[in-house]
């Protein structure tokens, strides 16, 4: 309640001070000051994009905490836990791909100096994102029956149900914490994104440990607690991003929150046309790995338990590629609402130059220290681990190819979903990853014999066939706007001075 009491005072106050947004003489910045310079270019994506990463790692350790602590309580927890998880996981990422949406278009109209606009896309953004959060809320208070239907042990299926009595209550808050990202990052500010993540994953473990080992008097909750953790800290996410917003002067101009009681249906659904096929671009992504989980999992405990460290680690390094993807959208987005074709064009290729260069030293990495790296996770005297320690090492091997295709294929998308185009990412991402990959990993899985190798091999040619397929695709965008002159807020200068 003291939250809400600033917030509205400050709303009080700015109303007071300033007229409506539209009739301010703002002047926002403009991009065309660093004039297409590549150094320019990359400095103002790794100014962006580091914030962006760092804020990446932070929910992954979230993530990897509630796991420890699911694993604390009993292998039953564990599993059942991780079952829950699962679930919401592959629901709240359908719904960040939704809500990626309002980054790009709040960008976009910040590169065409409009406040006005990039405040109501942010409004209906909160209001797309709370009805998002309601709805996935509701079909996870419900999955008990679906995941019984496909399976799953009713041990199994309990524990789920116990972690998600409270889970579903993040989503609102992660939702809404999520929206307020894109606007703070699509006006080049991700720096308070970071600062809250870094203390919410702090701050998610020592909760987690005061309800685990009832610290202070507190219940022991178990899986139930940690789902409580888990809704507290996203929502006081949202809150502290939220009060941050209100109170620092460089989002006077924009005044998101004047008029949030009104929704703009229109921008609603503008921010959900786009956002649609973001989402399903991540579920068709993330169902290509449940796929590739599957299908090792019929092939032993060692093959699966190998598979699930090297992906661990592969996922780490993938956190730098989608922060990447994000500030290089936000980039191409604000180019392209100024009208400036050539700057939005060099702005992906730097994106996806750099990002090539960068998973290429983790492919090394891999290549030249995979016992090291696997190392980290088990140890390579133990006999017990024997199996496990040698398949994975291999596996990281083939990580080396997947890696770099995989980065790319990440910015490559962002730099079309900057162009306001996501439909193309996803018809690229359906195809190639279950026209091309998923097939090759089932048939060097299971009818080369090449067991486990053969799947991520499989998943290689896919990413590799998404990533060639994406950066001919970001080309093909931008030539084609150029010679339609369907750029937003075409420039003052002729077309033909802008020319690369």
């Amino acid at each position: 309640m003291p939250a809400i009491a600033i917030i509205l005072l400050r709303i009080a106050s700015a109303r007071r001070r300033l007229p409506p947004p539209h009739s301010l003489p703002v002047r926002l910045e403009k991009l065309t000051m660093p004039r297409a310079t590549t150094r320019s270019e990359l400095a103002a994506l790794l100014q962006l994009a580091g914030p962006l990463i760092a804020s990446q790692l932070a929910h992954m350790l979230m993530v990897l905490t509630d796991t420890l602590m699911m694993a604390r309580l009993s292998p039953e927890d564990l599993a059942g836990g991780g079952l829950g998880a699962a679930s919401y996981s592959f629901v709240a990422i359908f719904c960040f791909g939704v809500i990626a949406a309002v980054g790009t278009l709040v960008a976009n109209r910040h590169g065409a100096n409009d406040a006005a606009g990039a405040a109501r896309l942010a409004r209906a953004g909160l209001w797309l994102g709370w009805l998002l959060g309601a709805a996935g809320a509701l079909l996870l208070w419900n999955l008990g029956p679906l995941l019984a239907l496909l399976g799953q042990t009713p041990e199994n299926v309990g524990h789920a149900e116990q972690f998600l009595r409270i889970l579903p209550l993040a989503l609102p808050g992660a939702m809404t914490f999520m929206a307020l990202r894109g606007f703070t990052s699509a006006m080049g500010k991700a720096g308070p994104v970071m600062i809250i993540s870094l203390l919410a994953a702090g701050l998610n473990a020592l909760l987690n440990l005061a309800l685990i080992d009832g610290w202070f008097g507190l219940p022991r909750l178990g899986l139930a607690g940690i789902g409580l953790v888990t809704a507290i800290v996203a929502n006081g996410m949202a809150v502290a991003l939220a009060l941050y917003i209100g109170a620092a002067p460089a989002y006077r101009a924009f005044a998101i929150l004047r008029g949030l009681g009104r929704p703009d249906w229109r921008s609603v659904g503008e921010l959900w046309r786009l956002g649609l096929p973001i989402g399903g671009t991540y579920a068709v992504e993330v169902g290509l790995f449940a796929f590739a989980a599957l299908c090792i999992g019929t092939m032993g405990s060692a093959q699966l338990g190998a598979h699930q460290i090297a992906l661990q680690v592969v996922s780490v390094a993938f956190m730098v590629p989608v922060g990447l993807s994000y500030a290089v959208t936000l980039r191409v987005s604000r180019h392209h609402g100024a009208g400036e074709l050539h700057l939005a064009r060099k702005a992906g290729r730097v994106g996806i130059g750099f990002g090539a260069l960068v998973m290429l030293g983790f492919s090394l990495l891999f290549w030249l220290a995979p016992k090291a790296i696997i190392g980290l996770f088990i140890d390579a005297n133990d006999p017990a681990f024997a199996a496990v320690f040698s398949l994975a090492v291999s596996l990281l091997a083939v990580a080396a190819w997947f890696e770099l295709f995989d980065g790319v294929q990440t910015i490559a998308m962002g730099a079309i979903r900057g162009l306001k185009d996501s439909r193309l990412t996803f018809l690229i991402g359906l195809c190639c990853y279950w026209l091309i990959g998923a097939p090759i990993a089932w048939l060097l899985a299971f009818h080369a014999g090449w067991g486990p190798q053969g799947i991520w091999w499989g998943l290689a040619a896919g990413l590799g066939c998404a990533a060639t397929t994406l950066c001919l695709g970001f080309e093909w965008r931008v030539s084609r706007l150029r010679r339609s002159g369907a750029a937003a807020n075409t420039p003052a200068t002729p077309p033909s001075v802008t020319v690369c």
